[in-house]
């Protein structure tokens, strides 16, 4: 008996010393994750300016316009643009000139500005709540040096940006344990409820989530903007937080957490007490239940109340994740209204996996009592998670990649490879878990004592206990006492060598699982791989590229008086279908020109098609207008515009443009 006592022992204490390592290595690990990953790329991306990059203009714009792939939060300060002194010559207005599929934001110019090298500083945040920034530089007349150096931290980066990604990590963590926690109760160990160190767990994972949601609703405006802490206590920039998308999702989430608040207090309140009630009551005393057949003695007293808890825990856990799926890569992009839902089902599922096996590492840990039956319901309950997580993570997979060269051309394919070898190890792990799981089963049903219980001292038992009048002795005995039955509980959990196999295995999964949760908080925080090649396909073949305005100007001198000037002209989505259609006159000093009359006509040689005349209407000293414009197929289109300065001197410049 003590041999057989001592090997466990010994194996316990090893055991013990590696964890310490164990909790470093992990640490080390997610430390390297997050500061390894890029700074929040998200999914929106600049895709068009005007100017562009680099450009040398003859002479000053009148505004500068930015296009993004996808919708973005800016305000009056988003857009700054700079002389080579460092001094700001925007009016610091916003315009939004978004229209249908177009994404399109700029900002207004003073007027008269001289030549040189000019700087446009830019930050936005995405549809799916990340900052997204940038900066670039044209000229005026030629370039020139400059004062002004371009900022090399991107939006979402440094400290505040590490402090929020460990937050995102620890609200992701928090949710899976306490949903997963609350589902292995009531789904797997109903007497779990009443247990001390699962009440802890579930409890605790509760705060980590309530505190990591207020710390990124209060870091979120230093996150999305400065990068320094200290704005975290600007209180102008957290009331502009509550107004945005992201910032209702925490705030909704703080409210629901409330309410499972409620619901815990409920669960390990009076559905314990009933449980425990129920497991007393006189009847169910010497019955000669098996353990698997009398795992959840009192079921039909608690069966109303558990319905209850079942309904309430479910809709508020879907609550809580909806507040991630509402607020980041599931609400933007293609099939959001499917993306969404899917997500939260994706969620729910690996709360319940993840959660779960945290759960039952800690029972089999600290619960020498739970029953056998309780395991082999979580391996059910596992198993249907992952089959739910492998529908939504491939339908989430095509979604966010597009094609299989995103796969390995694009940090989120690479990164969701890494996450797909991650749980193809912990399904292999787990299959070895389910193996020391059916050896339970076999034991239980072959043994008759299916609870090993040390021997005990019935005598000390019911000898009267004398408390010493020395305070510090009978502490002194307490802590003896609890010493002694600690030590019982030890020895009776690593009396039973299948029982300590499996929670061997599923400290495992554990540790895999902390892994895996880390690359997933990674992975929501990088700009999908769709995303990424419609980027790059967009800077290949702007002009032939769906939902991409075609900008152009034409110099032109119809010879008379006032004669000579350009022809800015844009061409909203230029693409097959209904167009609008914008142009601006424009004098040699930059002056709006008025003329007297102008003409466009759109002809597609290659398809004998056209000349498709347009007489735009007056929008505006200088600038002319046309909506619906219809352009029926795809291909090389030629655009004449007439010019007419007097009554006599008039001249026809033309463009070919790409139609897609």
């Amino acid at each position: 008996m003590t041999a057989t006592a001592s090997a466990p022992s010994a194996a316990r204490v090893r055991a013990t010393a590696l964890l310490p390592r164990l909790a470093l290595v992990l640490a080390t690990l997610l430390a390297t994750l997050f500061t390894a990953a890029s700074p929040a790329t998200a999914h929106a991306a600049l895709t068009a300016s005007d100017p562009q990059d680099g450009a040398v203009v003859a002479t000053a714009p009148s505004q500068v316009t930015l296009s993004f792939s996808e919708q973005v939060a800016m305000d009056g300060d988003s857009i700054r643009v700079l002389d080579p002194q460092g001094r700001r010559v925007d009016t610091g207005e916003l315009r939004d000139m978004c229209s249908g599929n177009v994404i399109r934001y700029g900002t207004a110019l003073h007027s008269g500005l001289p030549g040189g090298t000019y700087t446009v500083a830019w930050q936005a945040v995405s549809a799916d709540s990340h900052p997204i920034s940038g900066a670039f530089t044209f000229s005026i007349g030629a370039p020139s040096a400059t004062s002004v150096t371009l900022p090399t931290r991107q939006a979402g980066g440094g400290p505040v940006g590490i402090a929020y990604g460990v937050a995102r990590y620890a609200a992701y963590a928090g949710f899976s344990v306490l949903v997963g926690g609350c589902a292995f109760i009531l789904l797997c160990w109903r007497r779990g409820a009443a247990q001390r160190p699962l009440q802890k767990l579930v409890v605790r994972a509760w705060v980590t989530l309530t505190a990591a949601t207020l710390t990124m609703l209060v870091l979120r405006t230093p996150y999305t903007g400065s990068g320094k802490f200290a704005d975290a206590f600007d209180l102008n920039g957290l009331r502009a937080v509550l107004e945005t998308k992201t910032g209702a999702s925490l705030v909704s989430r703080l409210l629901l957490l409330g309410a499972a608040a409620l619901f815990i207090a409920v669960l390990f309140g009076v559905y314990a007490r009933r449980l425990q009630a129920s497991a007393a009551a006189p009847q169910d005393k010497g019955s000669g239940k098996g353990e698997g057949a009398g795992a959840d003695a009192g079921d039909t007293d608690t069966s109303d109340l558990t319905f209850g808890l079942a309904i309430g825990g479910t809709v508020v856990s879907a609550g809580i994740a909806a507040t991630w799926a509402l607020s980041e890569h599931a609400s933007t992009g293609i099939q959001s209204a499917v993306a969404m839902p899917v997500d939260i089902l994706h969620l729910l599922a690996v709360a319940a996996w993840l959660g779960g096996l945290a759960t039952l590492l800690v029972a089999l840990h600290s619960a020498p009592g739970m029953e056998r039956e309780a395991v082999r319901r979580f391996s059910t309950v596992a198993f249907v998670s992952v089959v739910v997580l492998a529908v939504t993570g491939v339908y989430q997979a095509w979604r966010q990649l597009g094609s299989w060269s995103a796969l390995t051309g694009t940090d989120y394919g690479r990164l969701l490879v890494l996450k797909v070898g991650l749980v193809a190890v912990l399904l292999g792990v787990a299959w070895l878990s389910r193996k020391w799981t059916g050896r339970l089963a076999v034991s239980a049903d072959t043994a008759k004592p299916v609870k090993v219980v040390a021997p005990r001292d019935v005598s000390r038992e019911t000898e009267p206990v004398t408390v010493p009048a020395d305070p510090r002795r009978a502490a002194q005995l307490a802590r003896q006492r609890a010493a002694r039955e600690r030590a019982q509980e030890k020895r009776v959990r690593d009396s039973d060598p299948d029982r300590t196999g499996l929670r061997r295995s599923v400290l495992a999964e554990a540790g895999i699982a902390v892994v895996l949760l880390a690359v997933t908080t990674v992975l929501t925080s990088t700009e999908p791989g769709r995303a990424v090649e419609q980027e790059a396909s967009r800077g290949s073949t702007a002009a032939a590229v769906p939902d991409r305005a075609i900008k152009v100007t034409l110099p032109f001198d119809t010879g008379g008086r006032n004669g000579k000037g350009e022809v800015r002209l844009e061409l909203d989505p230029g693409r097959v279908g209904a167009n609008t259609l914008h142009l601006w006159a424009e004098a040699p000093d930059g002056k709006p020109l008025d003329l007297p009359e102008i003409k466009v006509a759109f002809t597609l040689p290659a398809k004998d098609i056209g000349p498709l005349p347009l007489i735009p209407d007056r929008a505006g000293p200088g600038h002319w207008s046309s909506s619906g414009v219809q352009l029926p197929l795809a291909g090389e289109w030629r655009i004449d515009v007439t010019v007419r300065s007097s009554d006599i001197d008039q001249t026809t410049v033309q463009k070919t443009v790409k139609i897609g």
